[in-house]
């Protein structure tokens, strides 16, 4: 084949039927909202489907839509950030939340409350089910999470943003943003603890 007259060549009408599972499945992972992924899904494919004429074809078809779709994620958080929907903790969720994992007669300085320290996790993924079981156990500890800590670690580990795009994006300082990753790991380690590793 002549290269020079070689075209990218998108096929819009497979696009369902080939990648709609496999970006929900994406999405899902990321937003863990099934109704807003759905959207996030369709939107993907609408923006693909008006912007087609700047495929170059250097990336898969399905890259591409990943691609597309990524960007809808960090626009999603982004906007229910700046309208305030995702709001930092006030003092009252601070002092519930530090007194849960700290002992507060220590001024919270790294003194465990009983049963909280962290563990030695000795799990070993012995088959792809025990693979698919811990991936949908850690999506439910995200989900439990308040909003704004699953956002940020879900774009942190997820997306692989670095911390001071979360910051730009979520509209948020440095010191929140650490506050906020903090909070979602202690939160997401003894969820997994309760509900896989102590199994």
């Amino acid at each position: 084949m002549n290269e020079k007259n070689y075209e990218p060549k998108l096929e819009p009408e497979k696009w369902i039927e080939r990648y709609s599972d496999v970006l929900f499945n994406y999405t899902i992972s990321r937003i863990n909202k099934r109704e807003v992924a759905e959207d996030l899904v369709q939107e993907t494919f609408f923006s693909a489907l008006k912007g087609k004429d700047s495929y170059l074809g250097n990336a898969s078809e399905k890259t591409w839509l990943i691609s597309i779709l990524k960007r809808k994620i960090i626009d999603h958080y982004r906007k229910k950030s700046t309208q305030n929907e995702l709001s930092v903790f006030d003092k009252d969720s601070k002092d519930d939340f530090m007194s849960h994992f700290f002992d507060k007669e220590g001024g919270y300085q790294g003194h465990w409350t009983e049963g909280t320290s962290p563990q030695e996790w000795r799990k070993d993924f012995q088959t792809s089910v025990e693979s698919d079981d811990f991936n949908s156990i850690l999506q439910n500890c995200l989900g439990k999470l308040p909003e704004k800590s699953s956002t940020v670690f879900t774009l942190k580990n997820m997306e692989d943003l670095d911390s001071e795009e979360i910051c730009k994006e979520l509209q948020i300082t440095p010191s929140n943003y650490w506050v906020l990753m903090h909070r979602a790991k202690l939160q997401l380690r003894e969820c997994m603890e309760k509900n896989w590793f102590k199994k």
